[in-house]
Parts: structure tokens; sequence; C-alpha cells
């Protein structure tokens, strides 16, 4: 499907001016820089502006995904579903409301970070200097939308996938701190002596953890 097929499309409001924030009277706005790569939008840190009768289709809400339109890196992110407020979409952000008989929103923000809808980008980006994908690159993305069940378990199943990396990571980063203070200890006790096996062995090691790595990475 197109992407046009599955979800509205919004481009963000434009604001001819810089915006300042204010407390209390404000609305909250999502700019740019609110937007991870991938991921979510945290409500919490919106900043509020002084944006007046700004119209309602440029208000994101729960369970809403906000595109990067411009920047190296074009990806979406999906706005808290737990959320019970609403913000204005700052351009050059772009507003995505899925329909959620066809695709979740989670499902949405994964599928358009993938290779597939990156390469289509690429292809189809305006601009040299500043990279830019317009409504037309937006609305022609094709799309794979398998059932809502199985949507919600590849969104799972990657999440988990990503957690399981970044404990692998946190663990290899104590693992070398250890090994370092031990050679450390040794060096101030001036009594340890280099065998060549103990090298081998710490090749041996690291070349089984770059196959296991291999193995568990998706292709």
């Amino acid at each position: 499907m197109r992407l046009a097929d599955i979800c509205k499309i919004h481009m963000g409001f434009t604001v001819r001016h810089r915006l300042e924030p204010v407390e209390e009277t404000g609305v909250k706005a999502i700019q740019l820089r609110d937007v991870m790569f991938g991921g979510e939008v945290n409500p919490a840190r919106l900043k509020e502006f002084d944006l007046p009768d700004v119209p309602k289709h440029y208000r994101a809400g729960a369970g809403d995904v906000v595109f990067r339109s411009r920047g190296a890196r074009n990806t979406a992110s999906v706005i808290d579903e737990s959320w019970d407020d609403s913000a204005v979409v700052i351009s050059p952000l772009v507003l995505l409301r899925p329909n959620r008989e066809l695709v979740t929103p989670r499902y949405l923000a994964w599928v358009i970070n993938q290779e597939p809808a990156q390469r289509h980008f690429d292809k189809f980006a305006l601009g040299t200097n500043l990279r830019i994908i317009d409504r037309f690159c937006l609305d022609a993305l094709r799309i794979d939308v398998p059932d809502l069940e199985r949507q919600r378990a590849i969104v799972e199943i990657d999440a988990l996938a990503e957690r399981e990396q970044k404990l692998l990571t946190l663990y290899l980063k104590k693992k070398r701190k250890l090994i370092s203070a031990i050679l450390l200890d040794q060096i101030r006790k001036h009594s340890m002596e280099i065998k060549p096996e103990m090298i081998a062995s710490q090749r041996n090691l690291a070349t089984a953890t770059a196959k296991e790595n291999s193995k568990s990475s998706p292709s």
C-alpha cells in the first residue's frame, strides 16, 4: 500500500517568526529538536509557545506519528499513546495520522525507519546541501501492511532485540573495564608475566563473540 492509503498526511505548521517559550498561557509544540531518531516523542519535554488560532489539523495527539522531512536522517517517531493532551506540529516536521483499522502507530513508525523506506527517500529526496522529503515523496512510499496482530508482534520483537543489543554493549563495556583494572593491578604488583597463551585466549574469545553477534543480528 502507499503511505497515503493508510494514514492522513499533514505538513507541519509554518512559523514565520522566532518561537519564544511562554508559561501557562502558551500552546505546546513539537519541533525538530524534540523528535529523536526513532523511538518516541516525550510529551513531558515539550515547551509552550504563543501560537494562537492554529488550525486543528496541525495538532498531534496520543498515537500520532511525526516525521522528520529535512536533514540527513528522515525518520518517524510515535507520540506516547498514554498522553491526554495535544501539541502543534511545527514544520519541517510532518504529522502522520494512521488509520488504526489498517496500521498501528508503532508499526508505521518502525517500517518508515527501515531500510526499504529509507532507500525510497534516498532516491526521491530533493535538495543537495539540505535533504528534503516532500509530500509527493511521502505519498508514494510503498509499505507492506500485515494484519494488526503481526504488526504488534514485529514491533515487540524489534524492541526486545534493541534491548538485547544495549545490554550486550553494556556487558562488553563493563568486561573491558574489569580486564583493564585487573591488568593495572598486576602491573602495580610487578608480578605479571604476559604469556602467549593469555593473548591467544583473548583472541579466541573475541572471535567467538563476533561470530555470536553476527548470528543474532538481523540480516
